[in-house]
C-alpha cells in the first residue's frame, strides 16, 4: 500500500511539475504565486503550501522588474504607446486559452517529447583577441554573440537555470550554459529584444554589469527594468521602432517584431523589437522573438540585404500562431529580408511548447531545401565565421531524438 502510494505521488509530482513548466512557458506573465500554489497543493497539501509559495516567490519582486509608473515615464514619448500599452502593427490572433486540465492532458500524452534523450553536446568557445569581421557564437535559445566588423555584440543573454522569476518553478534549461558570463570576451554592446524571462534575465544582467562596461541597447521601457536592477543609466540606450544609435563603428536600428511583452500580470507596457546591426562592411538581422509579419519585407528593402540573419524557429503552436514563427515561416522571413546565411535560434534550450525538442530544426532544413536559403545549425557554444559555417550534414541533434511512440 505504501509503495503504491509513493508511485501515485511520484506520478502526480511529474504531472504537476510538467504542467507548471508549461504554464510558465505558454504565458510568461502567469503569476508565479499561482504556479507555486498548484505545485504545493497537489504534492504536499495545505501544510506545505506556505513553504512552497515562500521558496517560489523568493526574490520575485526584483525579478518582475520596474513599476508601471517608471516604465510609462519613458514610453509615453512614443506615438505607438496608447494608454500605456503597445500594439502590433499587424494584430496577432488571440492566443487560444489553455486550461489546467488541457495542460495536464498534454503533459501526460506528450511524455518527454520536448526533451532530448541525452545531454546535448556543448562546445567551450575560444575567442580570438581581435573580433572577426563576421562570426557567431550561439550559447543556446536566443543568447548569441556576434562579431561584426571587429566589434562584439551579445544578444538576449540568459544564463540562469530557469526562464522564470522563480528559481524553483518555470521552464528549466535543457543544457547548461556552455561557458560562464565571466568567460565572455570584452563586449561592445548588449542588445535585448524584449522583456520576457527567456530573453531578459536579472541574474545575467547583474553579471554583465560586473563583467564590463558595455551599454545595453533595448526597446522602449525595457531600460526601466535595467535601471531598477542597478544598471547605470548612462549604460542604457532605449529606442522606439525606426530609431537608431551608433556605438563605435556599428549602427543599431530598432525594428518591428510581432510579439508581446510583460514580466507580471500586465502585458505590453514595454516595447518588443527585432534589431538591425550594421557595420562598415556587414549587416546582421536579429529576430529576437517574433511571429511572421509582412514587415520583414519592408525591413529587407530598407536595411538589407543582410549577410546574416538570426531567426527564431521554436516554441510555435497552432494555439498561438502569430507570436512565434514556425520553421517554414523563418525560411520565408529570411527570404523577405534578403538574408545570406540563416542561423536558427530560440530552440533546444527551453521547452516552451508541445512539439518535439528537435522538430524545429528538421522542419527548418526541409523548408530550406525547397528554397535558396543557406542554413547552418551550430552546437551550443560553437563559434564559427560566416565564411566557414559548420556543415549541416553533421546533424548532431539526430541521435538525441525521442523514439516515436508505438501504436
Amino acid at each position: 500500500m505504501l509503495a503504491a502510494s509513493r508511485t501515485v505521488q511520484q506520478a502526480v509530482d511529474r504531472t504537476v511539475h510538467g504542467a507548471v513548466d508549461r504554464v510558465g512557458a505558454i504565458g510568461s506573465t502567469t503569476s508565479t504565486v499561482l504556479r507555486a500554489a498548484l505545485l504545493g497543493a497537489a504534492s504536499a497539501g495545505v501544510g506545505l503550501l506556505a513553504g512552497a509559495v515562500t521558496r517560489a516567490v523568493w526574490g520575485l519582486p526584483a525579478a518582475l522588474g520596474a513599476s508601471r509608473r517608471s516604465i510609462t515615464a519613458v514610453t509615453r514619448r512614443s506615438s505607438r504607446c496608447v494608454e500605456g500599452t503597445f500594439r502590433n502593427t499587424h494584430p496577432a490572433r488571440p492566443v487560444e486559452p489553455v486550461g489546467l486540465p488541457a495542460l495536464v492532458r498534454a503533459v501526460l500524452t506528450r511524455g518527454d517529447t520536448g526533451r532530448p534523450v541525452g545531454p546535448l553536446p556543448l562546445v567551450v568557445p575560444t575567442h580570438p583577441t581581435v573580433a572577426d569581421q563576421l562570426a557567431v557564437t550561439w550559447y543556446g535559445h536566443a543568447s548569441t554573440l556576434i562579431e561584426v566588423d571587429g566589434r562584439r555584440v551579445l544578444l538576449d543573454p540568459v544564463w540562469s537555470e530557469r526562464a522564470s522569476p522563480s528559481t524553483l518553478l518555470g521552464p528549466k534549461r535543457l543544457h547548461p550554459p556552455p561557458t560562464p558570463v565571466e568567460a565572455l570576451p570584452a563586449l561592445d554592446a548588449v542588445v535585448i529584444s524584449h522583456d520576457h524571462y527567456d530573453h531578459l534575465d536579472l541574474a545575467t544582467v547583474h553579471a554583465l554589469v560586473a563583467h564590463g562596461n558595455a551599454p545595453f541597447v533595448v526597446p522602449l521601457g525595457v531600460g526601466a527594468h535595467l535601471r531598477s536592477w542597478g544598471v547605470p543609466p548612462e549604460r542604457v540606450v532605449e529606442l522606439d521602432w525606426g530609431e537608431r544609435t551608433r556605438i563605435r563603428e556599428l549602427t543599431f536600428t530598432c525594428t518591428e517584431a510581432r510579439h508581446f511583452s510583460g514580466r507580471g500580470l500586465t502585458r505590453n507596457t514595454t516595447l518588443w523589437s527585432s534589431w538591425v546591426i550594421t557595420g562598415p562592411q556587414h549587416g546582421v538581422f536579429f529576430g529576437g522573438d517574433t511571429g511572421y509579419t509582412p514587415v520583414f519585407a519592408e525591413i529587407g528593402a530598407r536595411h538589407g540585404p543582410f549577410n546574416l540573419t538570426l531567426l527564431p524557429i521554436g516554441a510555435y503552436s497552432e494555439s498561438w500562431p502569430d507570436i512565434h514563427m514556425n520553421p517554414e515561416e523563418a525560411v520565408r522571413a529570411h527570404g523577405d529580408l534578403g538574408g545570406g546565411l540563416l542561423v536558427p535560434i530560440h530552440w533546444a534550450t527551453f521547452n516552451l511548447a508541445f512539439h518535439g525538442w528537435d522538430e524545429p530544426v528538421h522542419r527548418l532544413l526541409a523548408a530550406a531545401r525547397g528554397s535558396e536559403a543557406r542554413v547552418t545549425v551550430p552546437m551550443p557554444g560553437e563559434r564559427f565565421t560566416a565564411l566557414d559555417p559548420p556543415p549541416v550534414h553533421r546533424d548532431w541533434w539526430r541521435t538525441l531524438r525521442q523514439p516515436e511512440p508505438v501504436g
